[in-house]
């Protein structure tokens, strides 16, 4: 699938209400300084408290502190979209990569990079993932779904759903990614305090055995017939791969392709895009997962990974072969085969 010719009026999506909202303007001015050899960008910013704000600031906003604030001149959202030719989602986190904007350019009729609603809001939480991945047969290491009202109502119940496993655990918000909100429990003592750390960022946690393993990731792009870029594998300096490790200079090394037997490196990809295609996701994500001796465990699925040039997923696929510039027309190119292919009764694009 190719671009049409000519230049394309690409809006941009970034910034947002979520945790998320420092990477996601990182992400974005990325992929706008990218897209501008080519394309007529219209950057779209969204304030932190949920304003869609047109180009002039958006750009003061990144040229200062990094947080945009509210404006008088914000758009409504339809009107923010409206006369675009496709929109590049920049967003991370809740109310951004979570089907909500997804929803919203469905029902403007607007192509858009990425998956739809469904893909967006099963990939998003960690516990409708993780259920989707086990339907479909793929191996997910144990965990647990504990809420923040049972976990109020009694704490003891809730611990003793976790007799069976070994520390130390991950406790992580089941909506959120960047790993915010994460915590590495090595005592069980320290599970309250962790449970009430994810319980900030929502009101359902997801506690998960915590594997000697290696860490690997593999970058998926396509449709209904995706591909699967070479694998990687990060090497955190911390404790697990933390938001501090992500996006701090030497947090963590990015080995590009990782270091596996052809025979491991094949079986990767292939699980990489079995789990994009058990969340019904489009367009492109990263798929994390977990080398524990000779099993491969799914970890999960970004549907909207970071996107700077140094983010793994880029760079995944610059050693597979396409460069930070050809990899976002690439994915231009199949949201505009998404919406085109989407009938009179499914809508105008794939949710």
């Amino acid at each position: 699938m190719t671009l049409p010719k000519g230049r394309l009026r690409v809006g941009v999506l970034f910034g947002g209400q979520s945790a998320e909202h420092t990477v996601s303007l990182m992400s974005g001015q990325a992929i706008m300084d990218a897209l501008a050899l080519r394309h007529q960008v219209v950057p779209i910013g969204i304030s932190q408290d949920g304003r869609f704000l047109p180009g002039a600031d958006v750009r003061a906003a990144l040229a200062g502190s990094g947080q945009m604030a509210t404006s008088e001149t914000a758009l409504a959202p339809t009107e923010a979209v409206a006369g675009l030719d496709v929109v590049v989602v920049a967003l991370h986190g809740p109310k951004g990569e979570d089907g909500t904007v997804q929803g919203l350019l469905e029902l403007a009729g607007i192509p858009y990079v990425g998956s739809g609603v469904l893909g967006s809001a099963v990939s998003m939480d960690k516990a409708m993932m993780k259920g989707a991945f086990s339907a479909a047969g793929l191996p997910v290491g144990p965990w647990r779904l504990i809420r923040q009202a049972d976990w109020e109502e009694d704490p003891e119940r809730a611990l003793a759903s976790l007799h069976d496993f070994a520390l130390p655990v991950f406790v992580k918000p089941a909506n959120m990614g960047s790993s915010v909100g994460i915590s590495r429990v090595d005592g069980w003592a320290k599970l309250a305090p962790a449970l009430s750390q994810a319980f900030r960022h929502d009101r359902r946690a997801v506690v998960e055995q915590g594997l000697s393993a290696r860490e690997l990731e593999c970058g998926v792009i396509g449709n209904d017939r995706p591909a699967a870029s070479v694998v990687g594998e990060v090497v955190s300096h911390h404790a697990f791969y933390d938001y501090e490790a992500k996006y701090q200079p030497d947090g963590a090394d990015l080995m590009i392709p990782a270091d596996l037997p052809a025979e491991f490196a094949e079986r990767a990809r292939d699980l990489a895009v079995q789990a994009f295609l058990a969340v019904d996701a489009a367009g492109l994500a990263r798929v994390d997962m977990f080398l524990a001796g000779e099993t491969l465990y799914l970890n999960e699925i970004n549907t909207l990974p970071g996107f700077t040039p140094y983010s793994m997923f880029p760079r995944l696929w610059q050693a597979s072969g396409l460069d930070y510039p050809a990899l976002l027309d690439q994915l231009i190119a199949y949201a505009l085969e998404r919406h085109g292919k989407a009938g009179p009764d499914r809508g105008r694009g794939r949710s």
